[in-house]
C-alpha cells in the first residue's frame, strides 16, 4: 500500500493513508486500534495532505465549474474515465498561475482572478497506476471569460450530474461527493 518513510510525514499520516485504501497489514490494523482507542480517528485525523508530492503521491489541481447541476469534466485522448479540468504546477507557479495556464490550455478560455475560491483539498488512489500511489487535488472555483473549447490532450469536454459520479475518476468521484453535500449537484 501507501509506503512508511517519506521523512516529511508522520507514522500515523501513512497509516492513516492505508486505512482510507484499505491496505493496512494485520499488524498496522492492530496499531491502528490502540491508537483508536487513545485518540478516535487518530490515523485519519493525522493524514498530512500537504506533504511534499514524491513517487508515490501525485499533486495537482482542478477547476470545478458547476453549472445547472452538473460539473464540468473532462477526457483525456486514449483515457476512459473523466476528469476535473486542470494539471500540475510548473516549477515557482502559485496554485493560481499553474491553474490558469492549464485551464487555458485544455479548454482555451481565461479564468478570472478576482473570482478564486479555494473549494478544497481531495486525495484519492491514483487512476492508472500501482496500489499506493495516491492522487491529490486542490480544487478551485473561478469564473471565467471565453468560449470552452477543448484543446491540447483533451479528447472530450461533458456535463456531469451526480448520478454520471461512475464516469469520473476516483478523487474525482470525491469532488462530485463534496459538491452533493453542499447541495449543488
Amino acid at each position: 500500500g501507501y509506503p512508511f518513510g517519506n521523512r516529511d510525514e508522520t507514522i500515523s499520516s501513512a497509516l492513516g493513508r492505508n486505512k482510507k485504501l484499505g491496505m493496512l497489514t494485520g499488524f498496522g490494523k492492530f496499531i491502528d486500534g490502540f491508537l483508536d482507542l487513545i485518540d478516535p480517528n487518530h490515523s485519519l485525523n493525522s493524514i498530512d495532505y500537504y506533504v511534499e508530492p514524491t513517487h508515490n503521491l501525485i499533486d495537482k489541481l482542478g477547476w470545478v465549474f458547476v453549472e445547472d447541476k452538473k460539473v464540468l469534466c473532462v477526457r483525456s485522448k486514449n483515457k476512459d474515465l473523466f476528469y476535473i479540468p486542470g494539471g500540475k504546477r510548473d516549477k515557482g507557479e502559485s496554485d493560481l498561475m499553474a491553474l490558469s495556464r492549464e485551464i487555458g490550455e485544455e479548454l482555451q478560455v481565461t479564468l478570472k482572478p478576482e473570482s478564486f475560491r479555494f473549494l478544497g483539498s481531495f486525495e484519492a488512489q491514483a487512476d492508472e497506476q500501482p496500489p499506493g500511489v495516491m492522487v491529490r487535488i486542490r480544487c478551485y472555483e473561478s469564473e471565467f471569460r471565453g468560449e470552452l473549447n477543448p484543446a491540447s490532450e483533451i479528447e472530450e469536454m461533458k456535463w456531469l450530474g451526480f448520478e454520471d459520479k461512475n464516469q469520473v475518476s476516483a478523487v474525482g468521484g470525491l469532488v462530485f461527493d463534496h459538491l452533493r453535500l453542499e447541495g449543488r449537484i
